[in-house]
């Protein structure tokens, strides 16, 4: 099933994935929260998070930037939170650094393809076909089905089993739902 043996990770050098990555994690975390200080919380506690679990971090199955982001991702949701419960330390803000909303989906969408696809590369081809056709494309069972030469049924049960796979999958990145 895409399984394979974790392999050992090299110690993780902060200072170069923060001179790789860290001004596009800023960019993210500012057009998804609207708020500089936040912005700058988020990065830092991105790396944070890096160092802390680099020995769980695999480079045959993300790379560092998908990586980084997938926990940029996790860290965005936490602090969205906290302003939900806390409204009015978002009122503290200026103002002067905040985008548009279509910028921050647009962002959002493409950092969740960025972890989807990388998801999708852990599971087995069978599993991947099926999910991607049904699922992403949005065609129909039995018309996949007819194309792949199997009964609806199969078919069903290939996207169960691949839809639990790549739950696992995503579980393993460390994706909070």
């Amino acid at each position: 099933m895409g399984r394979h043996t974790p392999v050992p990770a090299a110690p993780l050098d902060v200072r170069a994935a923060y001179a790789a990555h860290g001004a596009e994690l800023y960019r993210f975390a500012l057009r998804q929260l609207g708020d500089g200080g936040a912005a700058q919380d988020v990065v830092q506690e991105v790396f944070l998070r890096a160092w802390r679990a680099s020995g769980s971090y695999d480079p045959q199955l993300a790379s560092l930037r998908t990586w980084l982001f997938a926990i940029a991702r996790n860290v965005v949701v936490d602090e969205a939170r906290r302003f939900a419960v806390r409204p009015w330390q978002q009122q503290l803000t200026d103002g002067a650094d905040l985008e548009a909303p279509a910028a921050a989906a647009a962002d959002e969408g493409l950092v969740d393809a960025w972890v989807v696809e990388e998801a999708l590369r852990r599971i087995s081809e069978e599993h991947r076909t099926v999910i991607v056709q049904t699922h992403l494309r949005g065609r129909p069972y039995a018309e996949v089905a007819a194309e792949l030469g199997v009964p609806v049924g199969t078919l069903r049960s290939r996207v169960f089993y691949g839809l639990k796979a790549l739950r696992l999958a995503l579980d393993e990145m460390g994706v909070e739902p």
